[in-house]
């Protein structure tokens, strides 16, 4: 007869679980360790290249160049208005230190000239107070003959006839008004009226437009059109502020000082010549990354 078995027996008869490491489990945790092994190295790497890093350079402070530029369009390179005097050259030469009090007066007669054949004898009496120099006698370098140049001071042009800046002329109008944006540049038309119209944030649909009575307060660097095609983009960039600027209305160029002074490095970096030696600078604009810069193309010095 048979026995009918139950659940006990046959749960008796299982074999008893058992729990290993696979193979799987001992590759994974090896990935794992090196995983965490290699970001730990990568933390203490760019700990040290941290710590080790340089200071950053301070920037430098912009200098302002000043000048002042003089003389006569046609006048020499090398002269002044200095005169040389028989006495050695000092660096501390001077008129006088102080003046005496003493005063003395006696006459002198020159010697006649003799002006043709026919002239007759002058003679003339001159009067010398005989104020006497206790000053330091000495002399500077020069010949007394104009230098080239323009206007009182020394030798040189100045800026606003020195500089030459030119815009791409292949450019659209609104790269153009970027541009200007970009340098802070600011436009100006005299109207007939004599007021003078300024124009600003001229890359945006509706340019910021001011007027003045009289510009006798302006005091920026200015430019005017000597050329290129670029005129008649100025005239759109008015005509969308709402101005109407004739072909024969009067147009200028504001630059802010920072930008005048930026103007004047790259002038004296580019030759690393005297300004009282250059008598044109051209300027180009160019694309630099997001923004443009200037550049200066080339330079022509006085002969």
């Amino acid at each position: 007869m048979s026995r009918r078995s139950s659940r006990a027996d046959v749960l008796e008869d299982r074999p008893p679980p058992v729990i290993r490491v696979t193979q799987y489990d001992q590759v994974s945790s090896w990935m794992i360790t090196i995983f965490a092994g290699l970001l730990a190295l990568c933390l203490i790497v760019l700990m040290i290249w941290v710590s080790n890093r340089l200071p950053k350079a301070p920037e430098p402070v912009p200098v302002e160049l000043l000048e002042l530029p003089g003389g006569v369009e046609d006048g020499s390179p090398d002269e002044t208005l200095r005169v040389d005097s028989p006495e050695p050259e000092r660096a501390d030469a001077s008129e006088a230190e102080a003046v005496s009090e003493q005063t003395e007066v006696e006459s002198v007669l020159e010697a006649a000239v003799e002006l043709s054949d026919s002239a007759a004898q002058q003679v003339q009496q001159q009067f010398d107070v005989g104020v006497q120099s206790t000053g330091k006698p000495g002399s500077a370098k020069g010949t007394g003959k104009r230098a080239l140049g323009f206007g009182p001071g020394t030798s040189g042009f100045p800026r606003e006839q020195r500089w030459f800046v030119r815009f791409g002329d292949r450019a659209s109008v609104e790269e153009y008004a970027k541009q200007l944006d970009f340098f802070k540049i600011e436009l100006g038309a005299l109207l007939p009226d004599g007021r003078l119209a300024y124009v600003t944030r001229l890359s945006t649909d509706a340019p910021a437009v001011r007027y003045v009575q009289t510009g006798a307060n302006e005091k920026r660097l200015y430019m005017t059109w000597q050329g290129g095609e670029r005129r008649g983009a100025d005239g759109e960039l008015f005509k969308k502020a709402g101005i109407d600027v004739q072909p024969e209305t009067p147009v200028f160029h504001f630059y802010p000082p920072e930008l005048e002074t930026r103007l004047a490095q790259l002038e004296k970096e580019y030759r690393n010549k005297p300004v009282s030696q250059i008598r044109r600078t051209y300027f180009s604009v160019e694309p630099s990354g997001q923004g443009y810069q200037l550049r200066v193309s080339r330079q022509l010095f006085n002969q």
